[in-house]
């Protein structure tokens, strides 16, 4: 695992003035409506970055995960469904795309470009993103701390005890952890023999599942119980567990976290890369334990969350707005969930700070079943050099302040991003 630094930074408001001039003078003299004229996509680092290029000079950006480097020629194929259209007409344009896209990964480029309009049309309204989702109802949003990792000394529970230590010290002070256990962390399932009746498999993520031993399943345990004893009632712990757990051994695993008070226990039974929820087994699960129920990452739109939410499978919703269709998809399942009874904290991880300012917008508007999402950093570190416009520092106390600058409010120093572009995408910023 890597250790990621972290850094925050001020920008100017030179781009979203100019959109907030440009949004005045439209309504002024009865300017024609923007035109989008051409869709781009960029690998920068390692996430797929989208540009929306309109006529009248203002472009709006989404943000792909840094593990899909792969999802650029998923994005151009929707360019042709989209040149000409008004990009602040976001609906409009999103029922001409929506409906093709899929579960994760598939679902990411539609999401990338759902963010990209919504940027442009609080540049063109000369507000916030989150006024156009229905105005903020905190000033400040939790987050969740998922992709800051220390290096493991080893795989025992006192390795795991003395890693989350160094995470309850970070500078971010986050409240609220979460750790990767079981069937999600082939290393803990690797450190002691025989941890589960079936041979170890390599191949596409968490390619692992099956009964666990006792050794298996106490192991697991003890890391859990380390860990608690470390965060105490101070931190929040979460669970990454899965997918690939039996149902034995999830009702059995969550059982014994009910005394530690533990946060979620996410993705167990099937998840992440799993192209279905499996809404039954989930129910089955929670009506088993008092210890929360996660699941939702992997999941694209609404209509797919309609059995974990009708049949209150599950206890938490943790959707990603790069893969659920973007931040007012994003938005409608968690107020569809609130009616339910049911929590939302949204994935993130490797979402990128493009994607932590979509974040920071939509936690802004979400409503009060809200409890943090997923932490995203900038990967490599000189991303943090190429954009403009988040607080310094990002993180105060395990939050982030909303701000208030048109659009998402994060823009490209492009003299600087441009050092980063590879040959073929020389052009995108031009």
């Amino acid at each position: 695992m890597t250790t990621w630094t972290r850094r925050g930074f001020l920008g100017s408001l030179s781009a979203t003035a100019a959109a907030a001039s440009l949004a005045a003078q439209q309504k002024r003299t009865g300017q024609p409506k923007l035109k989008i004229t051409d869709l781009r996509c960029a690998i920068i680092g390692r996430n797929p970055v989208i540009r929306i290029v309109t006529d009248q000079g203002v472009s709006g950006y989404g943000q792909a995960e840094s593990t899909k480097a792969y999802l650029k020629p998923m994005v151009l194929f929707y360019k042709d469904y989209i040149l000409g259209e008004d990009p602040t007409d976001v609906e409009r344009v999103m029922l001409k795309i929506r409906r093709l896209g899929a579960f994760k990964p598939w679902g990411s480029a539609v999401s990338a470009i759902e963010i990209a309009l919504w940027d442009i049309a609080g540049q063109v309204a000369g507000v916030p993103v989150y006024k156009l989702l229905g105005g903020k109802i905190r000033d400040r949003v939790r987050i969740y701390n998922g992709g800051f990792r220390p290096p493991l000394t080893g795989q025992m529970p006192q390795d795991y005890a003395e890693n989350v230590q160094k995470m309850k010290e970070a500078k971010e002070g986050f409240t609220l952890i979460k750790m990767a256990v079981g069937f999600h962390n082939p290393a803990m399932m690797g450190a002691i023999p025989d941890m589960w009746y079936d041979e170890p498999r390599k191949g596409a993520s968490h390619p692992n599942r099956g009964l666990m031993t006792e050794r298996g399943l106490k192991h697991v345990i003890a890391c859990v119980e380390a860990m608690k004893k470390v965060l105490g009632d101070e931190v929040g712990l979460a669970l990454d567990c899965g997918p690939g757990w039996v149902m034995k051994d999830a009702v059995t695993f969550a059982r014994a976290c009910e005394p530690m008070h533990i946060t979620w226990i996410e993705d167990i039974l099937t998840g992440d890369y799993t192209p279905y929820p499996n809404a039954e087994l989930f129910r089955d699960l929670k009506q088993a334990t008092s210890a929360p129920i996660h699941t939702g990452e992997q999941i694209y739109l609404r209509q797919n969350f309609k059995d974990l939410i009708e049949k209150q499978a599950v206890d938490v919703v943790g959707p990603d707005p790069e893969d659920v269709g973007g931040i007012a998809e994003l938005k409608w399942i968690a107020e569809y969930a609130d009616i339910h009874g049911i929590l939302v904290a949204p994935h993130g991880i490797f979402d990128g700070l493009i994607g932590l300012a979509a974040h920071v917008h939509m936690a802004a508007a979400l409503p009060q079943n809200y409890i943090a999402f997923e932490y995203p950093f900038g990967q490599p570190e000189w991303w943090y050099d190429i954009v403009e416009g988040l607080p310094n520092p990002i993180v105060k106390k395990g939050f982030i302040d909303v701000w208030d600058r048109p659009g998402l409010g994060v823009t490209f120093k492009v003299s600087a991003a441009k050092s980063h572009l590879a040959e073929e995408d020389r052009q995108f910023f031009d």
